[in-house]
This record gives C-alpha cells, sequence and structure tokens, in this order.
C-alpha cells in the first residue's frame, strides 16, 4: 500500500496570500499617512505664506510711516544724523532677519516624522 502525503499544515506560518495582504495592508496605511501629512504641509505652507505676505507689506508700510515722522521731526536740526541712523538701524534689522532666515533654513525638522517613525516602528516590528 502507498503511503499517502500527509496534509498541509494550516497553522504552521504565514501563507504566502495573507503575507501579500498584510504588505499591501501596511503600505495602504503608509500611503494614506503620507498623503494627510502632504495635504497638512500644502495647507500649512500656503497659509504661512500668505501671513508672512501680509506682514511684510504691513511693516513695510509701517516703517516708512515712522521713517518719515522721524524725518520730519529732526528735519530743521540733524538732517545727515537722522538719515544715518535710520540706516544703520535698517542695517542691523536686515542683519538680524537674515541670520533668523538662514537658522529657519538650517532647520533639520522632517516635514514627514510621523509617516517615518511608522515606517521605522513597522521595520522593527518584521525583522526577527
Amino acid at each position: 500500500m502507498d503511503a499517502l502525503p500527509p496534509p498541509p499544515l494550516q497553522g504552521r506560518g504565514p501563507s504566502p496570500k495573507r503575507l501579500t495582504a498584510a504588505f499591501l495592508g501596511l503600505l495602504h496605511s503608509h500611503v494614506e499617512l503620507f498623503g494627510i501629512e502632504l495635504q497638512e504641509q500644502k495647507s500649512r505652507t500656503l497659509n504661512l505664506l500668505l501671513f508672512a505676505g501680509f506682514a511684510l507689506v504691513f511693516a513695510l508700510l509701517l516703517l516708512l510711516g515712522l521713517s518719515a515722522l522721524v524725518l520730519m521731526l529732526v528735519w530743521d536740526s540733524y538732517r545727515i544724523p537722522g538719515v544715518i541712523g535710520l540706516c544703520v538701524f535698517y542695517a542691523l534689522a536686515t542683519l538680524f532677519c537674515a541670520f533668523a532666515l538662514r537658522n529657519q533654513v538650517t532647520d533639520e525638522h522632517s516635514p514627514f516624522s510621523a509617516t517615518l517613525e511608522e515606517l521605522a516602528r513597522d521595520r522593527e516590528r518584521l525583522m526577527p
């Protein structure tokens, strides 16, 4: 009598179908999270640009008005020192803003940190 092969064991390990489904589920959740973060980053960037533009316009108008006021106040007696003082003030303000801008640009904050953290956690779970 010929021996029959043993029946396949169902509970031994993940089948390729289940492994593929789990991988696709992880991939779907990561792509969805990336999309949400991308949309939030786009909205945040647009708001930042809008308010930065308005702030710049209003600050320039205020600066123009204050400069005219200072020059009117000192025009008769301190014309040249008044203009020099305003130029020195503008130069210092420009340097301050340039350094602040450089610090913001070189900031290494990742805009998709939640997606990267989730990928790292999944990698740790999948590695033996």
